[in-house]
């Protein structure tokens, strides 16, 4: 399997940061401790009752985490994947891409607040997704492309061209 690459933002103004895996992971490591605390929560609020452990991280993860459908079209000479991610905007994406593994990530924060007499109320909000595709096969992550229009999320990625083969002769020492 081919080695990370670091990949350049993309130049187009409405283009999702491109990363680094390392990047990556290391915000699915920060999203796994927060899916941590919350499931502790539900745990606490329960009376600490042993059993559920794994009801409430699936309940965490439901409420801080949204699912992306992913659609991957193969071409002659690219891959196309088109992921759905509204409410997100450009700035607010991450992809890494290496030969054959793509990860997506995004995260939105809004905060809302609300101030009567006697009332003071202040929601935060926080949107995100961690999406992982192995792809069908190798691509060139230098020469992916991707936009991001009505909120869907669409990447061009390169496919490698496979060496092909060649015949070679033996020749007989004398």
């Amino acid at each position: 399997m081919a080695t990370n690459q670091a990949l350049q933002p993309v130049t187009e103004p409405k283009a999702p940061a491109l990363v680094e895996i390392e990047k990556i992971f290391e915000q699915l490591k920060d999203f796994t401790e927060t899916v941590g605390r919350r499931a502790y929560e539900f745990f606490e609020e329960r009376g600490r009752e042993i059993g559920h452990d794994l009801e409430d991280w699936f309940r965490a993860e439901s409420e801080l985490i949204r699912h992306v459908p992913v659609e991957i079209k193969d071409t002659e000479q690219n891959l196309i994947v088109r992921a759905e991610v509204p409410g997100f905007n450009a700035q607010d994406i991450k992809i890494s891409v290496d030969a054959r593994q793509l990860m997506l990530s995004g995260k939105v924060e809004t905060t809302s607040e609300e101030k009567t007499e006697k009332t003071v109320y202040n929601e935060r909000r926080t949107q995100q997704f961690y999406r992982t595709v192995t792809l069908p096969t190798d691509v060139d992550a230098a020469k992916a492309v991707s936009s991001l229009k009505d909120g869907v999320l669409e990447l061009t990625l390169p496919k490698v061209a496979k060496p092909e083969a060649v015949s070679i002769e033996v020749k007989v020492d004398s």
